[in-house]
């Protein structure tokens, strides 16, 4: 058992060498563009359907177990009718140096060769360290094995399992989606093209308020948009080298508001 752990111990270690995954062709990233959001939710339902994620009361939302992937947070500033309001999709940041997988005791969770924070359900014992730890809070756990309904069954994604009673859950950017993409592609001896992989989130946005890709080609849209002079990460300062990356809001403080002009929030 010790040989075990040294060995899942020494390859955690290794994922995070620096540069480490510049010898990959991948690294997913999610950028989402704060001046596109209007708060709709279509990618939080978008999210529920193809994740098999199931449907919680409102009295257990009350008691902190909602299951959903995605939140939309709301900021609101000014009094009426000078209101503005700002939403920021919230979803598993995939962090480069997540807390979450320092702290699971049976490495349930761990980074796998594309840079994501992936999550082994059969090896989870519900402990909620992760969670614990987790300083974005976007991390689920399954208080029940739930059930659906009829007809309601008949939506569940074949492509992704269910998830039972004591087993923590979380954004995953639609890793179903990113293998059959991998494979199409290893079949045509090519590599993947940038969007032909897109989460659910990412499909279903009206606004198309949210981007997704290989941050290590130069020449995709996500590499584009990361160096835009609005671009930052959540919580930086904590250092856990966030996969999503968010561009500000640009807020209409003109003369026609009582302003002085354009500011970034």
């Amino acid at each position: 058992m010790d040989g075990i752990l040294k060995r899942i111990t020494d390859k955690l270690t290794t994922y995070r060498v620096p540069g480490y995954y510049k010898k990959y062709d991948y690294r997913w990233t999610m950028v989402v563009d704060l001046d596109r959001c209007n708060g709709c939710g279509a990618c939080v339902v978008a999210c529920r359907s193809e994740n098999n994620t199931p449907t919680v009361v409102e009295a257990e939302c009350a008691k902190a177990r909602a299951m959903s992937w995605i939140r939309i947070e709301k900021y609101v500033k000014g009094e009426y009718p000078d209101v503005k309001v700002k939403f920021i999709p919230i979803m598993c940041q995939q962090c480069n140096s997540a807390p979450c997988e320092l702290g699971c005791p049976v490495y349930a969770t761990y980074h796998n060769q594309d840079g994501l924070n992936v999550q082994v359900y059969n090896r989870c014992v519900g402990t909620f360290t992760c969670a614990t730890y987790c300083p974005y809070d976007v991390r689920r756990f399954n208080w029940f094995t739930y059930k659906w309904d009829k007809p309601l069954d008949e939506q569940l994604n074949p492509d992704l399992t269910v998830r039972e009673m004591g087993v923590m859950e979380k954004c995953t950017f639609c890793i179903q989606r990113i293998r059959v993409a991998k494979d199409t592609a290893k079949d045509e001896k090519r590599s993947i093209r940038d969007g032909e992989v897109q989460p659910a989130c990412v499909q279903s946005c009206p606004t198309g308020a949210l981007t997704f890709g290989d941050l290590n080609d130069p020449e995709s849209l996500v590499s584009k948009l990361a160096r835009n002079s609005r671009q930052y990460r959540l919580l930086e300062e904590l250092n856990t080298a966030p996969s999503v990356i968010y561009l500000k809001r640009v807020m209409d403080e003109g003369p026609a508001a009582g302003g002085e002009g354009h500011k970034e929030s």
